[in-house]
Order: C-alpha cells, then sequence, then structure tokens
C-alpha cells in the first residue's frame, strides 16, 4: 500500500504548440498543433508530503515528449528532482512523478511508456511579477508570461475545466525555453505555456 501523499503549490507548462494547448479543453481528445507534444514542466511545491517525509520548499521539474494525442499514451518522460530533497523525499517524489503513488499523479503510471531517468540537481522557481522563472542546471532554462486579456491588465484564465492537473489555467507563453537533455534539444520561445494552482494528493 503506497503512502499518503500531499502537494499544493504552482505548476507551470510549456510545450510545442504554436497556440494555446489544446489538451487543456479537449482532454487529450484533438492532437496538438504540431501533431506531438514535446515540452516541459516545473513545480513548486510550498507545502506536502509523502508519508513522513516533508516536500516544503522543493522543487520539481518534468521533461515530456508525447508522440500523438495526449490520451492514447506512449508518452516519453523524465523526472528532475531538487538536490535539496533528502533521499526519503527524493524517494516520494519519484514515486508521485511515475505514478505508483496513485492520486491525482497516477495516470502517468499508465500514460508513460518510456521512463528516460531520474535526475537530482539544482532547480530553481522564481517569480517575478507575473512571470516565472525556471532553471533545472543547464538541462531547461525557461521563461513562463501569462497573455494579458481584454481588459490589459488581467491575464487570461480558462476556468471549470476537467484538466487533471487543475481546473483553472492561467493562459500563458513562453518567452524563453530551451531544452537540452536526453537527447533532445529544444528551443520553445514564443510557443504555448499555461500555469496554476495545484492541490494533489494520492492515492
Amino acid at each position: 500500500m503506497s503512502e499518503n501523499w500531499t502537494m499544493n503549490g504552482e505548476l507551470i507548462l510549456n510545450c510545442s504548440c504554436t497556440v494555446f494547448c489544446p489538451c487543456v479543453v479537449s482532454l487529450g481528445e484533438h492532437p496538438p498543433t504540431e501533431g506531438h507534444c514535446q515540452g516541459w514542466a516545473g513545480i513548486q511545491i510550498e507545502d506536502g508530503n509523502f508519508g513522513d517525509s516533508k516536500l516544503d520548499g522543493l522543487n520539481v521539474g518534468i521533461l515530456l515528449d508525447i508522440p500523438g494525442n495526449m490520451g492514447r499514451g506512449n508518452w516519453a518522460a523524465a523526472l528532475y528532482i531538487d538536490d535539496r530533497a533528502d533521499d526519503a523525499a527524493a524517494a516520494g517524489l519519484e514515486k508521485i512523478f511515475t505514478g505508483q503513488a496513485g492520486g491525482n499523479t497516477g495516470l502517468l503510471r499508465i500514460l508513460v511508456g518510456e521512463f528516460l531517468g531520474v535526475k537530482k540537481l539544482p532547480i530553481s522557481y522564481a517569480r517575478k511579477g507575473d512571470t516565472r522563472i525556471f532553471n533545472v542546471d543547464r538541462k531547461i532554462d525557461g521563461v513562463i508570461e501569462p497573455v494579458v486579456g481584454g481588459d490589459g491588465k488581467e491575464p487570461v484564465v480558462i476556468k471549470n475545466t476537467g484538466y487533471w492537473i487543475a481546473p483553472d489555467i492561467i493562459v500563458s507563453k513562453a518567452t524563453k525555453s530551451r531544452v537540452r537533455d536526453f537527447g533532445r534539444v529544444w528551443n520553445f520561445d514564443g510557443r504555448s505555456a499555461e500555469f496554476c494552482r495545484i492541490e494533489w494528493s494520492g492515492p
């Protein structure tokens, strides 16, 4: 039986879609704009636990390479864990983000066909106003900014979705995005991005 776990914080995601990711609304039924999805996600854990292990203040990165519609699976994925995590927290995060711990991320166990590996590295997740700056040591370098709505002030928000990550998604774009790892060399400047609050738990 898996440990009980919780995770509250914020998630950012950038992918290869040229306009906003159709997966948020179609829930994987419509293909990504390029026919495939390549991207990365960053997570800042404000508070959380895996069993008795505290996850507060840790950051996580994910690399995703999806050959077609998200719902059809066969994803390739890699995991980056904050080098500040102790051994127990790191083991818990690996179980959570490979879907083994069930709960909100349990789908990953089904959808990911190839797990590329896990690396423990320095990870930074910074908030500068509405801008999010994410870096995994020479592997992922991203800057995400929200798309401002018709009032010229507030960001565009897609609310009340059935999206597995979160119901309310802030429409964004990457002003900088570089990925260099696991044989992937990607540049997604100007491409689709999003960020949202997460409140996850399991099993």
